[in-house]
């Protein structure tokens, strides 16, 4: 892929960096979800393209913290499936992330909205 193939890709890539955990927490919240079917939800995003090279090491890194689960289950003849859901850990961890991201992106808002070299908030 040339490097003018999309313009937007080091973006992309630097706020897929950012935000992955909280997107990983988020997409598990209130559901269990196994490992191939959280990759082809989020790759149905655009600035969510990540492999399994990179989903599987942050699932691990999750559960190690303990704020996610993961469960083996098979169903029928199929292969078994690990299944990841969050633990109370894990919500609390979602809650705080997504407060912080609630407030970035009001203050990015803000900077986008007032732009200048005048002082932004009185003092």
């Amino acid at each position: 892929m040339s490097k003018t193939s999309n313009p937007h890709e080091k973006w992309d890539s630097q706020l897929r960096k950012g935000t992955l955990e909280l997107v990983v927490l988020a997409s598990l919240n209130e559901r269990q979800v196994y490992g191939l079917e959280l990759l082809k939800s989020l790759q149905q995003l655009p600035t969510m393209q990540i492999t399994e090279g990179t989903l599987y090491p942050l699932l691990d890194r999750l559960k190690r913290e303990g704020l996610i689960a993961a469960e083996w289950f098979q169903e029928g003849d199929s292969r078994p499936r690990k299944y990841f859901q969050l633990t109370s850990a894990g919500t609390d961890k979602l809650a705080l992330l997504a407060d912080r991201w609630r407030q970035s992106v009001a203050d990015l808002a803000y900077i986008l909205d007032h732009p200048g070299p005048e002082p932004m908030f009185e003092e």
